[in-house]
């Protein structure tokens, strides 16, 4: 597959990314593209800070808005989507700017992710019995068996890794260290450049308070006034998004509308403090820009 030049803009919610991805489209021409898993939601336009509709029109954007909250998009999904429009791309000439939060997107990117089939839940729950029956090291040796490399890999007393092994083996007849041996990069490090907005921290959360506030000016409760009246699985992406618990507290009369907007400051500083903590860890060999004042 051709594909254009690529640049990759990561960082933590309000340290200043989509600005600078906006002022490098404008130097290059640019298409930039959404990395940002709330941010694809069309329900959740003001409550994930979507680009505003001026910035849409002035430069050319690309999966903002384009999943209703009740279609669970997953990494290989997003994944899919953003190569069919680098090939696009490729073809009209065009680079390709990516500007988002969310450090999974990132690693399927560059360092590939791995599309392991679902696991039954029967099969699931099964393994898990079994583990509970058996005991740990009866349990490993039973893994050892067929799937060596991951048991060597999981630290001592992490149920949950272990079962998960088991249970994708049993339920693919494929060891997991095998799906995860054939996992390649969609992205070759020829292929684009990279750096993480890094803001001081006490920065980056005056930023994310300045960011509530600024939310809730144009319309955040609306947005989840929306949601909760469709009624929908509480456990869809959309519905987990931050914010939208703190809100729907005060819409149904649990908080005060104080209170509420306070739950959602710390849930976005908390937020922000996971976004930073991923991307020193996954993305730490990436240049550091400290965003904008």
């Amino acid at each position: 597959m051709s594909l254009p030049h690529v640049t990759l803009i990561a960082g933590p919610t309000a340290s200043g990314k989509s600005r600078l991805a906006m002022a490098r489209a404008r130097e290059t021409g640019a298409v930039v593209i959404n990395a940002d898993s709330q941010q694809l939601y069309a329900d959740l336009r003001v409550l994930s800070a979507r680009p505003s509709p001026e910035d849409e029109a002035e430069i050319p954007h690309r999966l903002y808005g384009v999943a209703d909250a009740a279609d669970a998009w997953s990494v290989g999904r997003w994944s899919r989507a953003v190569m069919d429009l680098l090939a696009d791309l490729a073809a009209e000439g065009r680079p390709a700017l990516l500007v988002g939060g969310t450090g999974l997107y990132f690693n399927a990117l560059t360092k590939g992710l791995a599309e392991i089939p679902p696991v039954p839940a029967e099969i699931r729950d099964t393994v898990q019995a079994a583990f509970e029956a058996e005991g740990e090291a009866a349990f490993r040796r039973r893994l050892a068996e067929v799937d060596p490399a991951a048991e060597a890999a999981v630290f001592p007393g992490d149920r949950q890794r272990l079962v998960r092994a088991l249970s994708v083996h049993r339920a693919s007849g494929r060891a997991l260290s095998a799906w995860k041996a054939d996992t390649r990069p969609l992205l070759t490090p020829d292929r684009y450049d990279a750096l993480v907005v890094e803001p001081p921290r006490d920065r980056l959360y005056a930023a994310c308070d300045a960011r509530v506030d600024m939310m809730m000016a144009h319309g955040a409760l609306d947005d989840v006034r929306a949601l909760m009246a469709r009624r929908l699985d509480p456990a869809l992406p959309a519905m987990k998004a931050v914010g939208v618990r703190e809100l729907a507290a005060h819409l149904t009369g649990g908080l005060s509308l104080r209170d509420a907007v306070e739950a959602l400051k710390q849930a976005t500083r908390n937020y922000a403090k996971r976004q930073l903590t991923w991307f020193r860890n996954q993305q730490k060999d990436w240049p550091r820009h400290p965003g904008f004042a």
